[in-house]
């Protein structure tokens, strides 16, 4: 039998407005090119990520640049609504999440790392793992105000690295391949350049002095390990029962 050539549809969900644009962009844009429809996701929209804003007018601000940076991709954008700092793994909040990974009924899943530097991105590793499980569950209903029909499967499920590619005691953590966004590495700095808001409170908060600039740096990293200019890392989820093939890999390649 031949294999089913359709683009696969692309799920990439993160923590915070941002998060997506540092850490995979670059292949997004490349699995556009490649004909893929792409749902870009936030979980919260940035409430805390200001030392000048309150919450709803830096949430405003966010929300507005994450549907910019979307844009430039073409790809969908949606915000789970959640708050900064407070994404806690249960069930209201995996039933939130399964919710999402219906309405974008994904082939392929692109998320947050299970270990990183903040709580909101490993909590937003273990929704989403359990999500894209859960979507597939008939009686797992999500309470939502018209909820999506259930997925037919597991989707693939990739993690991106998480910020610097290193664990909470500064050592390189493991990852499965590279992907080489030397091409798509203008538009993916392009996207974040649009989360202007984040340069100062970066500066503040994570002692990160230049974002676009530090982005670069960890992409040039990256790409050296490949012999390239610039990468992206990744590790594919394989615990039972999620897919074992590369389904993201074979379709970069083709």
């Amino acid at each position: 039998m031949p294999k089913d050539l359709t683009p696969p549809r692309i799920l990439a969900i993160h923590a915070h407005p941002d998060d997506i644009e540092i850490l995979c962009a670059g292949t997004l844009a490349i699995l556009k090119d490649k004909g893929c429809e792409i749902v870009i996701a936030t979980m919260t929209a940035g409430d805390k990520g200001s030392a000048e804003m309150g919450q709803e007018e830096i949430a405003r601000v966010r929300r507005a640049e994450a549907r910019k940076a979307a844009e430039m991709l073409g790809a969908e954008c949606m915000c789970l609504e959640f708050k900064d700092l407070s994404i806690e793994f249960n069930d209201d909040s995996r039933k939130r999440v399964t919710e999402a990974v219906r309405r974008a009924r994904p082939d392929i899943v692109l998320t947050a790392p299970p270990v990183d530097y903040m709580n909101d991105h490993e909590m937003t590793s273990k929704l989403v793992r359990d999500a894209c499980f859960a979507a597939s569950v008939p009686n797992y209903p999500t309470e939502q105000w018209d909820p999506a029909p259930i997925t037919k499967n597991i989707p693939h499920l990739y993690y991106v690295d998480p910020i610097e590619g290193v664990d909470w005691f500064g050592e390189p953590t493991p990852y499965d391949f590279i992907v080489d966004v030397t091409e798509t590495f203008k538009l993916k700095i392009d996207m974040l350049a649009c989360h202007e808001s984040q340069r100062a409170w970066l500066r503040q908060q994570h002692g990160m002095d230049e974002y676009l600039e530090s982005c670069k740096r960890w992409a040039k990293k990256r790409g050296e390990q490949i012999n390239a200019e610039y990468g992206e890392g990744f590790r594919q989820h394989k615990g039972h029962p999620y897919p074992h093939d590369n389904l993201l890999l074979e379709t970069l390649s083709r």
